[in-house]
């Protein structure tokens, strides 16, 4: 059973909200794919906070009219399924991974932050390191110097301390040896 004008209208509204607050939007055809898989991919995107749908292309279109993701205008044909995310490689991610595994899911098209992607393009952008593995592969580089200067320090102590253990023990000899 087809949408009534209101239930349109609802959904393009609905989609429209994810697609403003969107840094990037994947779309792939996902013909041939099991119930049973398409249900594993949805859990996977809301674990990841990614926005996941299947939409009319022409409601999709009316979506992205007026944004920079308007350029995806172009790829919608077919059955395809959305994927819309805040942060900057989820949906990407979640596509791509997906697609390693499920052969019948095909990436089409992709756009981040206005710039057109092709299915290479969706693949590097999926390979980027999450925010938080960034931070702390940022943090273990700024820390490193620090580090290395603090073992630096531990070992020249040590050094000075083994060199100090036997005046220590020849100073207390001699001491002893005046009083035999």
């Amino acid at each position: 059973m087809g949408l009534n004008l209101n239930d349109k209208k609802a959904v393009v509204a609905e989609v429209s909200a994810k697609v403003a607050s969107a840094q990037t939007i994947v779309v792939a055809e996902y013909r041939g794919i099991q119930v049973g898989h398409l249900t594993q991919l949805r859990a996977k995107a809301r674990a990841q906070g990614v926005y996941l749908r299947v939409l009319k292309n022409t409601l999709a279109r009316r979506s992205v009219e007026g944004t920079p993701f308007a350029s995806l205008a172009d790829a919608m044909t077919g059955p395809l399924i959305y994927s819309i995310s805040e942060d900057a490689v989820a949906a990407a991610r979640v596509i791509n991974d997906f697609a390693k595994t499920n052969d019948k899911l095909v990436i089409k098209a992709g756009n981040y932050a206005g710039k057109s992607l092709d299915k290479a393009a969706v693949a590097a952008l999926a390979s980027i390191p999450s925010r938080e593995v960034l931070i702390s592969q940022i943090l273990g580089l700024m820390l490193t110097p620090v580090s290395s200067f603090a073992r630096g320090l531990a070992a020249l102590a040590a050094k000075k301390g083994e060199g100090a253990a036997p005046v220590a023990e020849e100073v207390a000899a001699a001491e002893e040896a005046p009083a035999a």
